[in-house]
């Protein structure tokens, strides 16, 4: 089977606007379609707690005609138009679709960060986890919330095997950012967090990146946009992941990035998996 997971930054800036930057969007939206997966996980579609509108929805359909659609928005108290996950899966698949609640703090549980898919054969998670902020004002709340993902995605795989994806806001170790040393105090990059993400592939996980492709360097997921060389310089961190369960990591095929051409911020991530 095949999954890809791809941080949009926005499903209507990329579905509808005519900006250049949603131009680049699209293109990478034509390249998840032709790959045909069997599920696409979407994080960060900004969209009210309505979800799509008419034209939102005419324009996703038109370039994944076979799939069913799940999503959840941020609602109150939260913030409107923040965060919210999406997930697109073949039709015919039996999948019941939840949207957990984790007893996370602050407003966490009401951003829509997280759909979990269950197959007959598997579950399957996505996530936009959340991110420590400006000056850290929210890493301990941050902290919490990895506690508690951790022990949610350790309760799934009590029943049966989990594969899990998304924006998990974390470079996990110094080989998965381009400048470690000048950024153990930011965001993404925290002990803290790292830690965080330790603890969540003790609790019986596996990075399916690393397990394919060893200490491999130089191979990021994400540029950020407000440094506009930071893609031609490959100043990038590796900040999203698909994690399986430890006994069927041997079932990996491949787990690699896509190419998202020019466009910064956060490229698709691919999964092959015989499962």
């Amino acid at each position: 089977m095949k999954f890809i997971s791809w941080n949009i930054d926005s499903i209507n800036a990329a579905l509808t606007s005519a900006s250049a930057r949603a131009e680049l969007s699209r293109d990478v939206l034509k390249k998840i379609a032709e790959e045909h997966a069997d599920i696409i996980a979407i994080q960060e579609t900004k969209l009210p707690a309505t979800g799509m509108n008419p034209k939102q929805t005419e324009a996703l359909q038109q370039y994944f005609p076979d799939y069913e659609v799940a999503w959840i928005s941020s609602r109150e108290p939260a913030r409107k138009g923040y965060a919210g996950t999406m997930a697109l899966y073949r039709k015919g698949m039996e999948v019941q679709a939840v949207y957990p609640e984790i007893g996370a703090p602050d407003t966490m549980d009401a951003e829509g960060r997280m759909i979990t898919l269950e197959t007959p054969e598997f579950y399957f998670n996505l996530v936009y986890t959340p991110n420590a902020g400006d000056g850290l004002k929210r890493l301990p709340q941050r902290q919490i919330w990895d506690q508690k993902y951790a022990e949610y995605l350790h309760e799934l795989d009590q029943k049966k095997p989990v594969i899990a994806c998304g924006d998990y806001n974390v470079a996990h170790e110094e080989i998965d950012l381009a400048n470690p040393d000048s950024n153990h105090m930011s965001a993404g990059f925290t002990d803290q967090e790292r830690e965080g993400f330790t603890n969540l592939l003790a609790k019986g996980f596996t990075d399916t990146f690393r397990h394919v492709h060893g200490d491999i360097p130089g191979v990021y997921s994400w540029w950020a946009q407000r440094i506009r060389t930071s893609k031609i310089n490959n100043s990038g961190w590796r900040i999203d992941y698909f994690l399986v369960s430890d006994r069927v990591k041997g079932q990996v095929q491949k787990s690699e990035m896509m190419d998202s051409g020019t466009r910064q911020d956060h490229t698709p991530i691919l999964l092959e998996m015989d499962i």
